[in-house]
């Protein structure tokens, strides 16, 4: 196999969890695999660095001083490599190996950095090149970086472009977790995950894999996360599964908008429960859910909204907090997916704004961490659709 390996700071944070990571690396050069490394700078190196940056410091400085992490983990593996008998080099900005080139605007040149990718692959079999993450190199020979989560982002694009049959992410957890262990009791470790849903635990709150690495993947392109002390690079840990496709998708039957209105419905524990309760037990498929301040308002198919109705009056009826419930049939809904929307600042606007300018009335908007939906009316489906596959 050929594998990129990323090494975070915490798998590389002492002497000892150095010696652990060149051991499984040696390990995998043993058995034959090629193998490429992605390493972040040691512990909380980055951080201290920019912590103690005090003074004004241009773009420019800046990168150069928070390069040192990098630069120094890369030295302190190369060497741990060498003392095992692995021929190794490490690759830093300015050497004739470095692959990872940007624009002008700091955005990473593709077809610079596939053919200088391509070009180390190449020299793989029996060399272990050890890469610095998070950083980049412009046309002009200066450093720059790949932003927060960087590392993560230079394996999983190297992987791609350097046609890798996998990228192993070594971190400090034991892969994704059912939830948090520190929180939870009982949190396991799960096997499969897809990128889809891993991306939306990483937009809201889990730090396991950088979202902007994950829209480096392709479907041909395995990535695993493991545990540093696992010690093996080919076993274990989690499988990320799967790819992003930006999908444009229209609801093709109506559906119906049904509004519970309320005093203090916000500080109601377990009515949006009792109500969606009530809604499963009368085999009624709920589309969307959107809540306000004292109402929640449930999208459901127009052929069952009648039902739908009869089913939220009796819990209106029954409930002294509830008030009343109303129905608008013909809505359409239109939904935008795609790994790349939540790097997309505006995203929301590019969407509303030109069917403002249509004269659309947007009936609701949901978000998610990736993904749009809009909701107009039927009659203006069409041209909704039109307008939003023209913007993406």
């Amino acid at each position: 196999m050929r594998v990129v390996a990323k090494f975070g700071g915490t798998s590389l944070g002492s002497g000892d969890r150095i010696n652990r990571a060149a051991d499984s690396i040696a390990a995998a050069v043993e058995h034959g695999h090629e193998i490429a490394v992605v390493a972040s700078a040691m512990g909380s190196t980055t951080d201290d660095l920019l912590d103690e940056i005090k003074f004004e410091a241009d773009d420019r400085d800046r990168a150069e001083i928070v390069s040192m992490g990098e630069r120094t983990s890369v030295r302190m593996l190369k060497a741990a490599l060498a003392a095992r008998g692995v021929n190794a080099l490490f690759v830093e900005p300015g050497t004739d190996e470095w692959p990872v080139i940007t624009n002008d605007l700091g955005e990473v040149d593709v077809e610079a950095t596939r053919e200088r990718a391509a070009k180390l692959a190449a020299e793989l079999d029996g060399v272990v090149p050890v890469i610095t993450g998070f950083l980049a190199q412009n046309h002009d020979g200066e450093i720059t970086t790949l932003g927060r989560g960087g590392s993560d982002t230079s394996a999983v694009m190297l992987g791609n472009y350097m046609d890798a049959d996998e990228v192993v992410i070594v971190t400090d957890v034991e892969g994704v977790m059912t939830g948090d262990p520190r929180v939870v009791e009982g949190a396991r470790n799960v096997g499969r995950i897809t990128v889809d849903e891993l991306r939306n635990l990483s937009f809201r709150g889990a730090e396991v894999v950088a979202p902007s690495a994950l829209s480096y993947k392709d479907a041909a392109l395995d990535v695993r996360v493991v545990h540093y002390q696992h010690g093996d690079l080919l076993t274990g840990g989690t499988l990320i599964e799967g790819e992003f496709h930006n999908l444009i998708d229209m609801q093709e039957e109506p559906l119906a908008c049904l509004t519970v209105a309320g005093r203090a419905i916000r500080n109601r524990p377990g009515i949006l429960a009792d109500l969606s309760t009530a809604l499963r037990e009368e085999d009624i498929n709920v589309d969307s859910v959107a809540s306000g301040m004292d109402s929640i308002t449930f999208y459901v198919l127009e052929d069952d909204s009648d039902r739908a109705e009869a089913v939220l009056h009796d819990r209106v009826v029954a409930d002294d907090a509830l008030s009343s419930v109303t129905v608008e049939d013909d809505i359409a809904v239109v939904r935008v997916t795609g790994g790349e929307l939540p790097n997309r600042p505006g995203v929301i606007l590019d969407i509303v704004q030109p069917l403002s300018d249509a004269g659309i009335n947007i009936h609701d908007a949901i978000t998610s961490a990736t993904s749009v939906a809009i909701f107009v009316a039927w009659d203006d489906r069409e041209e909704t659709l039109g307008i939003i596959q023209d913007k993406f």
